[in-house]
């Protein structure tokens, strides 16, 4: 087991570990350490805790100290420099008339580098951009392309539920979401109540899609005939999944169809791989079609 501390610099959602030593390290401290970037300063997002070296990228680097009254001037200065460097660049970019969306900037700790990040349709050439930005800030320029997903992460926003967004506030990486995933949670199939501030699927399907699978396991689908505890026969009409509850109508040849619910460990049934018959207007279906296309290219970047 190896003892680290976990730390996400500003730029990057990413958490990423380093070893605390023998410094006396708490969560909302931040730190200096070494990166394959250079120096960088960084806040502590986990507490020191030992981990198997399985978890962790070698080779781990030492935290080099926890950031001083200095340090935090010096944090303050660059985010001040990065905005002044943001509006430059957007002049340059019009300049080269090259289409590209500036999402932001950011200089390293120690100012060995400043980093461009951008958002684009296709690929772009921007040799020339780079030779522009480089003789103004006499430092190595670097510009980053990024997906639409990491352009909301480094911004941010409120989601639909009233809470800032899960990719800016706690994800460190994305994890593929599908179409499907929606479907087996009896979600909505409208395209603007699943998709998220950056017109992707929204990261939180991803999150109850095991617990969902599993219990969808031990259901009945709506359709499907089953047995009640009065040794009915009865169609499934409606099923709850987090209650585990089922409607079934039962049709008596004597009567009116009569509508109870029961607990779904109360019925009898032979599971089917038949699946309600959702229906979606033409608009939503290619609406739907293109986003999954959409996320389906992504992840093979």
């Amino acid at each position: 087991m190896i003892k680290v501390i976990g730390v996400r610099f500003r730029k990057a959602g990413k958490i990423y570990y380093f070893d605390p030593g023998d410094l006396e390290i708490n969560v909302r401290d931040n730190v200096i350490v070494e990166t394959v970037r250079g120096i960088e300063y960084g806040l502590v997002v986990i507490a020191p805790k030992e981990v198997t070296e399985q978890e962790v990228i070698q080779p781990l680097k030492k935290v080099i100290r926890v950031a001083t009254a200095e340090d935090e001037q010096r944090a303050q200065k660059n985010s001040e420099k990065e905005k002044e460097a943001y509006s430059i660049c957007l002049k340059k970019i019009e300049k080269h008339q090259l289409e590209m969306k500036l999402v932001g900037s950011e200089y390293t700790f120690d100012n060995n580098k400043l980093l461009f990040y951008f958002t684009a349709d296709g690929r772009i050439d921007f040799r020339e951009l780079v030779k522009d930005l480089a003789s103004v800030f006499k430092t190595r320029i670097e510009l980053r392309q990024i997906g639409v997903r990491d352009e909301t992460k480094m911004i941010g926003s409120v989601g639909i539920c009233g809470r800032p967004l899960c990719c800016h506030s706690h994800l460190s990486e994305f994890q593929p979401v599908s179409i499907k995933m929606a479907k087996e949670q009896n979600l909505s199939l409208n395209p603007t109540k699943i998709s998220g501030v950056c017109g992707r699927l929204m990261c939180c399907l991803r999150y109850e899609e095991d617990t969902y699978e599993h219990i969808n396991k031990t259901l009945p689908n709506i359709g499907d005939i089953v047995i009640t505890p009065s040794d009915e026969n009865g169609e499934v009409i409606n099923v709850n999944v987090i209650r585990q509850l089922v409607k079934v109508v039962i049709r008596k040849k004597d009567g009116d169809p009569e509508i109870i619910e029961y607990k779904a460990d109360d019925l009898k049934f032979k599971k089917t791989n038949k699946k309600e018959n959702v229906q979606i207007s033409d608009e939503d279906m290619a609406e739907l079609e293109e986003l999954q296309e959409m996320e389906e290219k992504e992840r093979k970047k």
